[in-house]
């Protein structure tokens, strides 16, 4: 696929390996910049809630990194930083990345024959103007069995 050149220049504020795929996928050049912040600390009882608190935190922490800590003093009228976070809900309780193998390998296998919400959040932030703009959307994922085999694939993917 050809290589977009839109009007404006685009910021990832993300380590996620598929959403860099989506914006190549797309034909977006992009440069990579990673918010570096403790999820942990930021918490909320509805994931839609949280997804878009994580998300609204890594742009404030990128954009804080900034050259004169606020927007960029080059091109700025033509840069937009998008970040984003996911969550899944799985029987009523919000899930984050896995924090060991053992963790994924339980998720994963929780899954199996069962069904999980994703939560995602997405925040486009002007930086320009400071404007900023963000969602969130969910999805209802019914998996088949999974069988120990799958299991180990998936890991190894990760």
């Amino acid at each position: 696929m050809a290589t977009k050149n839109p009007p404006f220049k685009i910021i990832l504020g993300s380590s996620s390996k598929a959403r860099r795929e989506i914006l190549s996928e797309m034909g977006y050049e992009f440069t990579v910049m990673t918010a570096d912040i403790d999820e942990k600390c930021i918490r909320r009882e509805k994931p839609e809630d949280l997804v878009m608190a994580l998300a609204e935190a890594k742009a404030d922490a990128i954009v804080q990194r900034l050259p004169t800590g606020g927007p960029l003093e080059e091109d700025a009228s033509t840069t937009l930083l998008i970040t984003a976070d996911t969550v899944v809900v799985y029987r009523g309780v919000i899930r984050e990345k896995p924090t060991s193998e053992k963790e994924a390998r339980d998720f994963i296998k929780g899954y199996s024959g069962s069904h999980a919400a994703v939560v995602g959040s997405v925040v486009v932030t002007n930086l320009a103007t400071g404007k900023r703009c963000g969602g969130w959307d969910s999805a209802e994922v019914y998996f088949l069995e999974i069988p120990d085999e799958e299991i180990l694939v998936q890991l190894n993917t990760i």
